[in-house]
């Protein structure tokens, strides 16, 4: 019976060395599964086994007059904002193979065919809570006035583009990420399939890539609402740890345990380099539980209130 002989090669050292490679498709396969994972601030600092990280963003240097730094008899402090990543979600697949099922499918297939699965279900997971921390600290832009899709996203990408503060001094496209839900994506492919100037672009193909310079994906995990984003690479930090893929005999039983444990956590980094859509209406009262925004120069931003201020506009978001 070689397929339940199998069972006890996991116990010596060979099985843990064909786990261990199993656990490296893992990985390597949560990598590729993610949207997310080419957009995550890797720049991290500390020790995941600590608990938490750490990310920073440097402020700008500011140009002075020659002669500054000599007469105040320093230069400027190099400033810095630290940003703490909790890594405090810890999750765990855990599934039983009965022996049964064992000489059915062999060992082998067992553990390839529920890796796969792990695999999404994990990438899964890491994208939703990347994106609905994404859009939780978005910067909030009303575009309503624009009447096509295209002058929308051009309107938002251009919004990031001359973003100005202490850190960012303009964004350049190529750094730029555009997710959008598998509706608007759809209306941006119709867009570039109808435009004769486009003849070159492959109808066939799922993706285009890139619109007007900046990175495009379509995206199922999208917070409800939340019709597309738009941020810059490194915006948001998520460390995770995977524990290796162990199966073991589960004791008076005749089952094998499959257990992958993974621990992570989403921050946002950079909440001015990220933006979405939204439609917004004036609001009449105040009632408690509701996201208000005040309004400024066509931007919107969340507060938190507990009564109206006199003399301020406040507006709720459909």
């Amino acid at each position: 019976m070689p397929r339940i002989n199998a069972l006890n090669i996991l116990l010596e050292s060979d099985g843990k060395e064909y786990l261990a490679e199993l656990y490296g498709k893992t990985i390597e396969g949560v990598q590729k599964a993610l949207i997310s994972g080419s957009m995550k601030n890797m720049d991290l600092s500390g020790d995941p086994v600590s608990g938490t990280v750490e990310a920073k963003r440097f402020v700008n240097a500011t140009p002075k007059n020659y002669g500054t730094a000599r007469t105040a008899g320093k230069g400027d402090a190099v400033q810095a904002k630290p940003v703490t990543v909790a890594i405090d979600t810890d999750r765990e697949i855990v599934e039983e193979l009965e022996q049964k099922d064992v000489r059915l499918y062999g060992v082998d297939g067992v553990l390839d065919r529920r890796s796969a699965n792990h695999i999404l279900r994990m990438a899964a997971e890491l994208d939703n809570a990347f994106f609905a921390a994404a859009a939780g600290k978005a910067t909030v832009l009303n575009l309503s006035a624009y009447k096509t899709i295209s002058d929308e996203l051009e309107a938002i990408i251009q919004e990031c583009e001359t973003t100005q503060n202490d850190f960012v001094d303009g964004v350049p496209r190529s750094m730029m990420h555009l997710v959008l839900s598998p509706k608007y994506y759809g209306m941006i492919r119709n867009d570039l399939d109808k435009q004769t100037n486009n003849a070159n672009v492959n109808t066939a193909a799922e993706e285009f890539l890139v619109w007007h310079g900046v990175r495009a994906y379509s995206c199922v995990h999208l917070p409800a609402g939340c019709n597309y984003l738009l941020m810059v690479e490194g915006a948001v930090a998520q460390p995770i740890m995977a524990d290796q893929y162990t199966a073991e005999k589960i004791p008076l039983s005749n089952a094998y345990g499959v257990e992958l444990f993974y621990h992570y956590g989403t921050t946002v980094v950079m909440p001015d380099l990220i933006f979405k859509p939204g439609v917004f209406t004036k609001a009449a009262t105040y009632a408690a539980g509701t996201q208000y925004y005040t309004e400024a120069n066509g931007v919107y931003t969340a507060v938190s209130i507990t009564e109206f201020a006199s003399g301020t506009t406040y507006y709720t978001m459909a």
